[in-house]
């Protein structure tokens, strides 16, 4: 049976290489600069066995100004590598991860609503800001290093038994004490690296919530509350931080003393080798040298190690998010799609829906309804009948378990979803603006609108007046989901919005239900304009606003009870008569 935890690492693995190999050149330019800056402090020993056998050693001025020129030489060299090597991988770095962030993005953004439903949007954001600069310092730093120094421990290696033989067996017999430390502690520094990641996107999650609800946490006084569960969130993410630390400090010091207790042991016997003639002073500079390099190596690979840990539990958070996949297909690509510009016409066949997270209760059960085409339908019905669930099946962002949806006679699974939505104009309830300018919000289901085209669409919602009045007019920035506006303002735009789309099909979503009396007699007025030659599905809790619709559905439990007019039902459909009694009675 494999290995779950070596099938994530291979993944992150993959996923490091995918984005790496686009830039192959600069990393054979970034390896060689590696290389050679590697080769050049290997090198430096034999400069310094030079330096002290041929310029201390012999008291000649002329020897000692030659190794000392080569040496100068040998530091000019490195310092253009080292220059070279550090451009090269940083720049790596930052272009993978910008790769990274931009296919995790691209990624998402066509995944099914039901996928950011399951999975927090805080969650998702920890993971495309955090998780990648993690990333970008191991790709652009940490994996350099990691090269470098296993470089400097087996050119170090070799070069020490070239020097002596006899010593570097000292130094070559303490290799397995500081690999056995590395395995172990490596395992569980990755394990706590991975939670905590994960409890850093719990502190990010928790506060992305309470901040952005913050009117309903100071109205009901829940400031200490929060704080105290900020406080447990937070210290459960420094405890794993704590063990991580910990486990990561003990390899570190582990890795100093066996290393550099092998070289003390090693100075022992080469300081006896030449006080006993056996070995020149210069040999045993250049052998501490070595050591040194091989020891400082160990010690910075030990620390890189724990980084690239870190880095794999990050990658894996990311692979899994470039591993979701849509429940909304396309279709094949041998089905090619009839529908440029939909009459309107809208079947349904015995649906049944049920939402993933609650799947023995269903939201829809065996509806079927047609709609003609340019026909206004109002959809009533107490809450959670099904109402807006249809409005989802509708727009795809869910398929149901059972029956079709057709749209002019064609399933709207055979259609591609970006054609499919094409179709309609969506105005919610709480309708959804972007922190951007006004003009962008109207435009933002169609950004090749001229100017011209967005002003007639606001005048035809009602919304050029108010608009006139902001600081900058269209220009104006909006906060955050609009926040500023008010509920009728934020509604008229929605419909500017949809105007300008102009959509063959209309999805009024409770367009009307949130406002004061005045708004709502201009959403009223604009509203005629946005239904005209469309076909438009209205749901609706105040009867008042569809007794003049085509015809109005009875929705109850996810069952359709009734279909007709306005004076059809109060006659014919109990419940609609009930709401109807309940409501123009209580007016």
């Amino acid at each position: 049976m494999p290995d779950p935890v070596s099938s994530r690492q291979r993944r992150a693995l993959r996923l490091g290489l995918h984005f790496i190999r686009p830039y192959r050149r600069q990393v054979v330019l970034a390896l060689l600069a590696l290389v050679v800056t590697a080769a050049i402090t290997l090198s430096m020993g034999q400069g310094i066995r030079l330096l002290v056998d041929q310029g201390f050693m012999t008291r000649s001025p002329h020897l000692l100004n030659q190794s000392i020129g080569l040496f100068m030489l040998l530091v000019l060299a490195l310092a253009v590598g080292t220059f070279s090597r550090f451009y090269l991988v940083s720049w790596i770095g930052e272009r993978c991860v910008a790769d990274i962030r931009r296919a995790v993005f691209e990624h998402l953004i066509d995944l099914h609503p039901g996928f950011f439903e399951d999975n927090r949007s805080s969650e998702i954001q920890s993971r495309l800001t955090t998780d990648t600069t993690l990333l970008q310092s191991v790709i652009g730093s940490s994996l350099s290093l990691f090269l470098r120094n296993a470089l400097m421990v087996i050119g170090g290696v070799v070069l020490l038994f070239i020097t002596n033989p006899k010593l570097t067996s000292i130094v070559v017999l303490a290799l397995p004490l500081v690999l056995a430390p590395i395995l172990l502690f490596g395992r569980r520094v990755r394990s706590l690296s991975r939670q905590s990641q994960d409890r850093i996107a719990d502190v990010g999650s928790y506060v992305a919530e309470t901040f952005g609800q913050i009117k309903t946490v100071q109205a009901y006084n829940h400031q200490e509350r929060d704080r105290t569960l900020f406080a447990e969130t937070v210290e459960a993410a420094f405890d794993v931080a704590r063990r991580r630390i910990f486990q990561r400090a003990w390899l570190i010091t582990l890795v100093i003393v066996l290393v550099l207790g092998a070289v003390a042991v090693m100075l022992w016997v080469g300081g006896m080798d030449v006080m006993a003639g056996r070995i020149s002073g210069g040999e045993l500079a250049a052998f501490v040298f070595y050591s040194l390099i091989v020891g400082s190596a160990f010690g910075t690979l030990s620390e890189v190690i724990g980084e690239l840990q870190r880095a794999a539990g990050a990658a894996e958070r990311i692979a899994e998010l470039l591993a979701a996949r849509s429940d909304i297909l396309p279709p094949d690509q041998d089905a090619t799609s009839t529908i440029i510009r939909a009459r309107g016409r809208i079947e349904l066949q015995g649906l049944r829906f049920a939402y993933p997270s609650r799947p023995t209760i269903a939201a829809l059960d065996n509806l079927t309804l047609t709609v003609e085409p340019g026909q206004t339908l109002a959809l009533v019905g107490p809450s959670g009948a099904g109402k807006s669930t249809l409005f989802d099946l509708l727009l795809r962002f869910y398929d149901p378990q059972q029956g079709r949806i057709l749209l002019d006679g064609q399933a709207v699974t055979g259609l591609e979803p970006t054609v499919l939505r094409r179709q309609f104009a969506l105005v919610a309830q709480n309708p959804a603006l972007f922190r951007d300018t006004v003009e962008a919000n109207i435009r933002y289901g169609r950004p090749d609108a001229t100017q011209a085209q967005v002003e007639a669409a606001a005048r035809s919602a009602h919304a050029d007046t108010f608009i006139k009045e902001l600081p900058q007019g269209y220009q104006t920035l909006l906060g955050e989901g609009g926040i500023g506006l008010s509920g009728g303002q934020r509604q008229r735009l929605a419909i500017a919005r949809a105007l300008l789309v102009d959509a063959p099909i209309l999805l009024l979503d409770e367009a009307t239900s949130a406002l004061d009396a005045q708004s709502e007699h201009l959403i009223q007025q604009a509203l005629p304009g946005l239904m005209a030659g469309r076909t438009t599905l209205v749901i609706a809790h105040r009867l008042a606003t569809v007794q003049h619709a085509d015809r109005i559905a009875v929705i109850d439990q996810g069952r359709l009870v009734a279909v007709g007019t306005h004076r059809e039902l109060l006659e014919r459909s109990p419940l609609y008569a009930r709401l109807a009694s309940l409501q123009f009675a209580s007016t």
